[in-house]
């Protein structure tokens, strides 16, 4: 059957087709469609005419000589020793002639020292634009766009700058000149279009783009390491080999709705239908995997959300000063000095991180010769929420005194809903014995659920700020051994997710760098496999039998062994699900049909 499969697969590329010279798409017909037009056994093929883009895709020959050469300021600006100005298109060597006269052209990839002058003037001191300027040129299609690419190394003053970029588009046309043929469209390159065409001529991959944006604002070493593993193509190409199983997949079934009457088929629809749900659970696995490291990637992408957590005077502060290295918030013996939450950013260690000072807990009321108002009781508020909300929670627990029972149950709160939480035992050098450690780490372990390595016993009194980069040789007060453990942390819930049965972990490092439209269009693609396994099985899967199957299996699909059984699978609308979860990774790498694709294309472009 599978070599059956094989050939039909190959009909449509096989016949190519043209239509009164026009560029037509050559897809097979829809699935589940009433009136299906067949002769000898075989479907006609559906006609459509490509749009510019899928045109540009399949025969990278068309449009480019219509295209108009772009040409922008790559450095950026302001001023400085070089600026560079990249010219792309089929008029490259027509402007190097114009701005550098009786030159001969350069060798490809070989760096030349040129004059530059006015274009359509003669040379002379009064027209020359810069006086040493390194010319680059880089022929089609082995360049970043695919087409000819020109570059110009000038001196990076503004002037010099400005009356070059002014030269360029003089270049289009020569003076009296009034044929097609001397007529060049130059003009300057919209925002992204560069890469644009390096897309259209299949460069650069939609993945390999957003990776790209992400290394030129990547600020820290883990956004550095995540956006140059995301610039290979290995991702976009995971996608579209699951895009490929799930077309594979889907023409089998499609065979057996247009066949089943005329062919006779090695195996029956309920075990073809069983083996595909087999390689759909397999996936689903795989994409799990994917979205949740999507989510982790988002930490690193966006900065890792911390907040501190404890009672009023437990010295929160005195942390965060510490941590960041500067006297970012007031320090007070006051109780309530902190009101609003201090939002301080840093890298630590190479992770961005967002920390949180916030006011301390304690209930509403008279504590001492001290009155909690409403702006305090506003600021527990707020701080009680963004522990809540935080990626990480740093628990300040002073240790002479006992844990307030308002930031237990917050950070009790926080432990339930999954949050790490870090514990802080601060002013350790006031500690009046020695076994007290021990009854703090037993304490944290039973009344938070804290595993005892995250607890850390300091002292900001004894740290200073000059103390906050890691030293291991050098650690007053603990505080180093504080940030180490911190950083632990970090690494633990940014790390990526491998499934159990992945030979290769390296692999799932890329999966860190999926943006948050590719986790929208995995979660699609999940959504509609999901639909599929409901389709061939026709039942959820019993709760007894989810408990001993993998987590990631939702539904659970045996062959069945009557025949009558097969009643119960609509293969229709299982291929449906299958065409709708290739379309969605489609879409991910920028390939698909979809009406959507261009506008998505040109957010992603301009980033």
């Amino acid at each position: 059957m599978r070599a059956f499969i094989s050939f039909f697969a190959r009909l449509p590329r096989a016949s190519s087709i043209r239509a009164q010279c026009s560029v037509v798409d050559v897809s097979r017909s829809s699935i589940g469609r009433s009136a299906s037009i067949r002769q000898h056994g075989v479907h006609q093929p559906t006609l459509r005419p490509l749009t510019a883009h899928q045109a540009r895709h399949y025969h990278p020959s068309l449009f480019r000589n219509d295209e108009p050469t772009i040409y922008a300021l790559s450095t950026a600006l302001g001023r400085g020793a070089i600026a560079v100005i990249r010219i792309s298109g089929p008029a490259c060597r027509q402007i190097y002639e114009g701005l550098c006269p009786s030159k001969a052209f350069p060798t490809p990839r070989h760096a030349t020292l040129r004059r530059l002058y006015r274009p359509h003037v003669a040379p002379s001191p009064s027209t020359l634009l810069d006086s040493g300027a390194l010319v680059l040129h880089f022929p089609a299609p082995n360049t970043v766009t695919g087409e000819d690419v020109l570059e110009l190394h000038v001196h990076g003053g503004p002037a010099i700058v400005r009356a070059v970029l002014a030269a360029i588009p003089q270049c289009a046309s020569i003076p009296g000149d009034t044929s097609s043929s001397s007529q060049q469209a130059i003009r300057y390159a919209e925002p992204g279009e560069f890469t644009r065409r390096a897309f259209a001529n299949n460069r650069m991959d939609l993945p390999q783009i957003e990776s790209l944006g992400e290394t030129l604002s990547a600020s820290t070493e883990q956004q550095r390491k995540m956006s140059v593993r995301g610039t290979t193509s290995s991702l976009a190409a995971r996608y579209e080999r699951w895009r490929q199983q799930l077309l594979q997949a889907r023409g089998e079934l499609e065979a057996l709705i247009d066949f089943s009457e005329d062919q006779h088929f090695d195996e029956s629809p309920a075990a073809l239908c069983a083996s595909v749900a087999t390689q759909i659970r397999r996936l689903n696995v795989q994409l799990d995997a994917h979205i949740a490291n999507a989510f982790r990637g988002e930490l690193l992408r966006n900065g890792i959300s911390v907040a501190l957590l404890g009672a009023p005077n437990a010295g929160k502060s005195s942390l965060l000063n510490r941590i960041v290295g500067r006297d970012a918030a007031i320090v007070s013996h006051e109780a309530g000095t902190t009101r609003d939450i201090v939002e301080v950013g840093v890298d630590l260690g190479g992770w961005l991180v967002k920390i949180g000072d916030m006011a301390g807990l304690r209930k509403a009321g008279l504590v001492g010769s001290d009155v909690v108002g409403a702006v305090e009781q506003e600021g527990i508020k707020r701080a009680k929420q963004r522990a809540l909300e935080s990626d990480v929670l740093i628990v300040v627990q002073d240790a002479t005194t006992e844990m307030d029972p308002e930031v237990t149950a917050t950070a009790r709160q926080c432990v339930d809903a999954g949050t790490s939480v870090v514990v802080a035992i601060n002013k350790t050098d006031k500690l009046p014995e020695p076994h007290a450690i021990s009854e703090w780490r037993a304490n944290i372990r039973s009344v938070l659920g804290v595993p005892t390595e995250r607890a850390f016993f300091i002292s900001c009194r004894e740290g200073t700020a000059d103390s906050a980069p890691i030293d291991k040789h050098k650690d007053p007060g603990n505080i180093q051994t504080f940030l180490r453990g911190l950083l632990g942390t970090f690494e633990d819930i940014t790390a990526a997710l491998v499934p159990d049965a992945e030979p290769d972990p390296s692999v799932w490092q890329e999966s860190l760098g999926a943006t948050e439209r590719q986790r929208l269009l995995l979660s699609d693609c999940r959504s509609h496999l999901e639909q599929f396994l409901i389709a061939v099985q026709g039942r959820d899967t019993d709760p007894e039998e989810s408990a001993s199957s993998p987590p990631q299996s939702t539904y659970a699909l045996d062959a069945p062994s009557d025949a009558d059984e097969t009643d119960n699978i609509d293969i229709v609308v299982a291929a449906e699900s299958l065409r709708l979860a290739a379309e969605s990774l489609a879409r991910i790498t920028g390939r698909g049909e979809s009406g959507d694709v261009e506008e998505v294309l040109g957010v992603v472009f301009e980033k």
